[in-house]
């Protein structure tokens, strides 16, 4: 974890911002063990059964199995043991030399190259994956800018944990900028995933970066941020790519902290309710009009529109992406955001967003279906 505002009292820029990595998953030392005790069982079970019944002819799973699991040195390995205690096994038994126990050794061996071949294949597409997804990761983490510790009354704190798979990397992203109007807050979830998703982020986010310091009203930020999403599917669209707008458009949450009143204003563009952390209590707060996911405006009859809610001193906001209320354990069940959020309310703003990652990553067992952003704010006296 960075520095938090409790770090530096006086250093309003100290970021605040827990990108670390997920953690990985559970050991795979028992599955990758799966082919040796394999082959254990299998030349086990053909010694102390009859001479009639010989299952030897299941040694061909073992480095098939190998390919799937080990690197390709550790399938060589095993191959050539299943290949050698066969062919011991039919000796004790007397049947080296027969037809039929070349037919069987014959059919290892080929089994044994093919899993080789299977195996460098399959190293090779996962170098590629890491490849993919060290690029998107990079991307993702320069295109948003650390959050500031402080900006005025208001302490910040956010995660942004990218999702395990190459294939499932998002476009989450959010930003805090001090404007003249007061400070002004974006999260958002790009629909899509990969590159594709990261670039139309960075879009968005620097249309958000321009207009939230020129235009006084928070609505029009996010009239000025869907005209810029509806621009950039025409344009994509004029190039030949046939991406459909349900491709690119964006759910966004546009909140700003006027100076001088105790109140947030809020604009909902098709994202997941925020969370108020009032008194050890916590509550969504529901739009009386929520407008349309940022890049849709023209196909919906809504503007978006902000309302505004009490946010006195020590008062908390949580502003998150899907990501952190889809997330599945093994049995299926969603994380729980506002219980999380209830059972740590009363500790620091980092310590509870601390509190709220790990217990993330532990439901999911560190294995994230999708990119999880969350930013926690809360007015200082």
């Amino acid at each position: 974890m960075t520095s938090h505002p409790t770090d530096h009292p006086h250093d309003d820029t100290a970021p605040t911002d827990i990108t670390a990595r997920t953690p990985p998953a559970r050991s795979r030392l028992p599955l990758t063990l799966t082919p040796v005790l394999l082959l254990v069982v299998v030349a086990l079970t053909d010694l102390l059964t009859p001479d009639w019944l010989h299952v030897s002819t299941v040694m061909a799973a073992v480095p098939v199995l190998a390919a799937a699991l080990l690197p390709v040195w550790a399938t060589a390995a095993l191959a050539c043991a299943a290949l050698s205690v066969t062919a011991l096994l039919q000796m004790v038994a007397g049947q080296l030399g027969r037809p039929d126990s070349d037919v069987v050794l014959g059919t290892l061996a080929v089994v044994g190259l093919a899993s080789l071949a299977t195996c460098s294949l399959r190293r090779r597409r996962e170098r590629q994956l890491r490849q993919v997804r060290s690029v998107a990761q990079t991307a993702q983490r320069a295109l948003m800018h650390p959050l500031p510790g402080r900006i005025r009354s208001l302490a910040l704190c956010g995660v942004h944990l990218p999702a395990e798979s190459a294939a499932r990397i998002g476009g989450d992203f959010y930003e805090a900028l001090q404007t003249p109007y007061g400070t002004r807050i974006l999260i958002g979830d790009m629909r899509g995933k990969g590159l594709t998703a990261v670039g139309a982020s960075a879009n968005l986010l620097g249309a958000f970066r321009e207009l939230a310091d020129r235009e006084a009203s928070l609505a029009k930020v996010a009239q000025g941020l869907d005209e810029r999403a509806r621009r950039e599917i025409a344009a994509l669209d004029g190039q030949g790519t046939q991406a459909l707008f349900t491709e690119r458009f964006a759910t966004a949450l546009l909140v700003e902290f006027p100076p001088g009143e105790a109140v947030a204003r809020i604009v909902h563009c098709g994202h997941p309710d925020p969370l108020v952390v009032r008194a050890g209590r916590v509550h969504a707060h529901l739009p009386d009009r929520p407008g349309p996911p940022l890049g849709l405006g023209d196909l919906l009859a809504a503007e978006p529109v902000a309302t505004t809610v009490p946010f006195a001193p020590g008062d908390r906001l949580l502003l998150y992406t899907d990501g952190f209320i889809e997330a599945r354990d093994r049995r299926g069940r969603f994380y729980d955001l506002p219980a999380h959020a209830r059972a740590h309310a009363d500790r620091p703003l980092p310590a509870m967003v601390s509190a709220l990652r790990l217990a993330l990553l532990h439901h999911v067992d560190g294995d994230l279906g999708g990119d999880a952003a969350l930013v926690a704010l809360e007015r200082l006296p």
